[in-house]
């Protein structure tokens, strides 16, 4: 086989039983993971549920209890240095120094990365561009808005050209318009140059535009696949129930003597996720409903929560 293709077709992020242990609490358990070259991968899982744990073992931060992570065939643990080299880290508390430049902070972390002072005058003329901020270049960064610290901190992250892009809810802080450009540019990165772009996000519109997605509960990997195979695949239905507050919703549904996985309020509806093979009778007027990823979500928090 040719070992280019090869090396092209094997997965930029593999973990295998990949494990962290705290005292008595089991942050991340057996965790096993597959994101091909140039995917846009979704993290996604409520609070406590391990993701920041297995992301710091994957970026070599911290070392696994057992198992393995891999960064293009670099094992994280054995070469923490080595592997971060080909990844860019993002996250929502990304530290720019307020008290210098944009231009600064990217001449600043180009340094950090071992770029050379040409190469780092290069890069950030052409990241400050692709960042829109070339009219900012002389500004204090602590003087930028939300979304323009945003695009700072991920023109930081891909000055030397990672293999790999590793975001924590990157989108966190900032408006819909800076979200939206912020997407098109991981986009456009993952599609042209072919960068493997790992994010978590607490925004399910924004998981939309993932290739594959999995689900973490309690640190383990409950569900995986691009979003519409988790709609496809999800165990449950989804209904728009005529009530006008979830209680009144669950009250009708009990009655009928139907269960359900959860009901809740979306912008004006009263929406209820009920099992496949429920059946919900006519006098409920309940209205099949076409899933979300929002939806998939609340099932799979229910999950955490339950």
């Amino acid at each position: 086989m040719d070992s280019r293709k090869s090396a092209a077709a094997a997965p930029v992020i593999e973990t295998h039983a990949l494990t962290r242990v705290f005292g008595s609490y089991t942050a991340v358990d057996r965790l096993n993971l597959a994101v091909p070259r140039g995917a846009i991968y979704g993290f996604i899982g409520s609070n406590g549920s391990g993701k920041s744990t297995a992301i710091r073992m994957i970026c070599g931060l911290l070392p696994p209890t057992s198992g393995t992570a891999y960064v293009l065939g670099c094992d994280t643990a054995a070469h923490p240095e080595r592997a971060r080299q080909s990844l860019g880290y993002m996250s929502q508390r990304f530290s720019l120094y307020a008290n210098m430049t944009v231009a600064e902070n990217m001449m600043f972390y180009g340094g950090l990365y071992g770029l050379t002072r040409d190469e780092r005058r290069t890069r950030t003329q052409e990241v400050l561009v692709r960042m829109q901020l070339t009219d900012k270049r002389d500004v204090l960064a602590g003087g930028l808005s939300g979304g323009q610290k945003q695009r700072l901190a991920l023109g930081c992250a891909i000055l030397h050209r990672p293999a790999l892009l590793v975001l924590d809810e990157p989108t966190s802080a900032v408006d819909p318009t800076s979200r939206r450009l912020f997407w098109n540019l991981l986009s456009e990165m993952a599609g042209t140059e072919q960068t493997t772009i790992f994010v978590t996000t607490h925004f399910m519109d924004e998981a939309e535009h993932c290739d594959e997605i999995a689900f973490l509960q309690r640190g383990r990997k409950i569900a995986s696949g691009s979003p519409t195979r988790l709609k496809e695949e999800l165990p449950a239905r989804l209904y728009v129930l005529p009530e006008e507050a979830a209680e009144a919703g669950e009250a009708a549904l009990r009655a009928a003597g139907v269960a359900f996985d959860e009901v809740y309020v979306f912008g004006r509806q009263v929406r209820a996720l009920v099992p496949r093979d429920a059946v919900l009778p006519e006098e409920l007027h309940a209205a099949p409903w076409e899933l979300t990823m929002e939806d998939v979500f609340i099932y799979y928090d229910r999950r955490q929560r339950g």
